[in-house]
């Protein structure tokens, strides 16, 4: 039961990704695109702190044996109370007046045409959305993982760690999505893919030789730096570059791509790395390689100061401002 509701929450939450991103963009205003459409990321901070936080509660309340006996079961229950707000929420959000002028709605044959039709923008977008997943992944999903049977620090200190980290990912969400909006998408993705290029590794190698909690702390601080500000310019830029008209699905196909792909194997293949090379660092490489792909993609999207054109649903109905819900 439990698996079925996460494979039913992991469905939806992939979908939603692509809606709640255009959604906001579409509400911004003038010049805080970018802004705007970081709260997506950064509201999901919010979840992992609430779900980091009750993980370490019941780590100091209950004996290891209570928790896998039942006490696992409780983050479950409580996760589920969220389901009749998000119910509610979902039911009487308002359309957005980009939406409500609309005249004319492509049909599913139309919507699938013409993702086909821009299947390399949607390649582009989930290479530019890879170091987003895997960063995210590694950072909240991998790190209890890493920090306990790996650097063998103490399931508390590991959990303290991931709760800091969504502190941090919710804060700099949205800076990295305001800077965005004032100096451009384009510099700020290559900023920070680079220094993750060039620095992963390195600081992961100082990390696993001789561990501590604050080396864990500093270092999970600067890969959170990396993934909140890169986050934040990286949901601006791909609802920019997918077609006006196919918006949502382009951008829910490229971001699902980039997580199922890459970010939810973020964990096995740090272990494999490792089990492959005897390195406790080697989790680097995984990273750098969707560092690397992040920078050839917001190259090619972005050749000199110019950004690439989706092309239209069909020549004859171009004209047509449509978006796919």
């Amino acid at each position: 039961i439990v698996l079925f509701g996460r494979l039913l929450q992991g469905f939806s939450a992939g979908v939603e990704v692509g809606g709640v991103s255009v959604y906001l963009s579409e509400i911004a205003t003038p010049g805080n695109r970018g802004f705007y459409t970081s709260f997506q990321s950064s509201s999901q901070q919010v979840a992992i702190f609430v779900a980091a936080l009750i993980g370490y509660f019941l780590s100091e309340a209950l004996p290891a044996e209570m928790v896998a006996a039942w006490g696992w079961r409780i983050p479950f229950f409580l996760g589920c109370l969220i389901v009749p707000l998000i119910f509610f929420l979902r039911r009487t959000l308002e359309e957005t007046p980009e939406f409500l002028v609309m005249k004319n709605h492509p049909t599913a044959r139309e919507v699938f045409a013409s993702t086909v039709a821009n299947w390399r923008i949607v390649i582009l977008g989930m290479m530019i959305a890879m170091l987003t997943t895997t960063t995210f992944y590694f950072v909240t999903v991998y790190t209890p993982t890493f920090g306990k049977h790996v650097l063998q620090l103490s399931s508390q200190n590991t959990l303290l760690v991931t709760l800091l980290v969504a502190v941090t990912n919710f804060i700099w969400n949205p800076i990295g999505g305001a800077i965005s909006d004032r100096i451009g998408r384009k510099p700020v993705l290559l900023t920070i893919a680079g220094l993750a290029l060039v620095t992963v590794y390195p600081a992961l190698s100082w990390l696993v030789t001789e561990p501590s909690f604050g080396k864990m702390l500093i270092v999970e601080m600067m890969f959170s730096f990396y993934f909140g500000t890169y986050s934040g310019a990286m949901l601006g830029a791909l609802v920019e570059i997918v077609p006006k008209h196919v918006r949502t699905t382009c951008f829910s196909l490229a971001f699902a791509l980039a997580a199922a792909l890459f970010g939810t194997f973020t964990p096995l293949a740090s272990t494999w790395l490792i089990d492959r090379t005897n390195d406790k660092a080697s989790p680097g490489f995984w990273l750098m390689f969707a560092a690397l792909l992040g920078i050839i993609a917001a190259l090619t999207i972005y050749p000199g100061n110019t950004k690439r054109v989706a092309k239209p649903l069909r020549p004859e109905r171009s004209n047509r401002a449509v978006t796919a819900q």
